[in-house]
C-alpha cells in the first residue's frame, strides 16, 4: 500500500513538472514574439544605387488573357506575433487596367506577412520614413472602387534577399487573376516595392 502511494505521488510530481515546463516554454515564446508594425510601399526608383527610394511608384501584373493591371499605393499593417491575419491596416492607392477600368482601392485586412530578412546596405538613399528596410511578402485584402474585391500580394526581393520572393505585385480583382508579375529592369522606374519594419 505504501509503495502504491509513493508511485502515485511520484506520478503527480512528474505530471506537475511537465505542466510547469510547458507553461514556462509557452510563456517564454509569447514574451519573445512581438507584433511587427510594417509600412509597405510600391516605390519610385531606378534600382541602381545610390538612386533614391521614394513613395509613389507603380507596379504591374498580367492576367492569362493578356489584360494588365497597374497598381500604385502604400500603407501600414500590424502583423501579430502569432503569424495570422489582422484588421489593423490602412492604406491603398490607385489601379488601372489595359482593358479600360480605373479607380482607387482600399486595404481592408492583412491576410499574412512573412518577413524574410533585413536588406543589405548597398548605398540607396531611403526617402521613406519607416524603420528597417526588410525583404518579405505580404498578402492584403483590398476593396476596389468599382465594387469588386481582391487580394493584393506585395513581394520585396531587395538587396540580400533569399531566393523565392517576387519583386513587385500580383493581385486578384473579382474572379480575374493578375498573377504574372512584371520583373523590374535596371534603370527603369517601375515594379519595385519595399517594406519598413518598426
Amino acid at each position: 500500500m505504501r509503495r502504491k502511494t509513493w508511485v502515485s505521488g511520484l506520478g503527480a510530481v512528474v505530471a506537475l513538472g511537465a505542466v510547469l515546463m510547458l507553461l514556462t516554454t509557452f510563456a517564454s515564446a509569447a514574451s519573445s514574439g512581438e507584433a511587427q508594425h510594417v509600412r509597405w510601399d510600391i516605390i519610385s526608383t531606378t534600382g541602381i544605387p545610390p538612386a533614391p527610394l521614394n513613395p509613389g511608384g507603380h507596379a504591374s501584373a498580367m492576367a492569362p488573357n493578356g489584360d494588365t493591371i497597374r497598381i500604385m499605393g502604400s500603407g501600414h499593417f500590424v502583423a501579430p506575433a502569432s503569424g495570422g491575419g489582422s484588421s489593423a491596416v490602412d492604406g491603398g492607392g490607385t489601379w488601372s487596367t489595359s482593358s479600360g477600368g480605373s479607380g482607387t482601392y482600399e486595404v481592408t485586412a492583412l491576410v499574412s506577412w512573412e518577413r524574410a530578412n533585413d536588406q543589405a546596405n548597398v548605398g540607396f538613399v531611403d526617402n521613406i520614413d519607416g524603420g528597417t528596410r526588410t525583404n518579405g511578402t505580404a498578402v492584403l485584402k483590398i476593396a476596389f472602387s468599382d465594387g469588386s474585391s481582391g487580394v493584393l500580394t506585395v513581394g520585396c526581393h531587395g538587396p540580400g534577399a533569399p531566393p523565392g520572393i517576387i519583386e513587385g505585385i500580383a493581385t486578384t480583382k473579382g474572379y480575374k487573376t493578375y498573377y504574372e508579375t512584371e520583373e523590374p529592369a535596371p534603370g527603369v522606374d517601375a515594379n519595385r516595392t519595399i517594406f519598413h519594419v518598426r
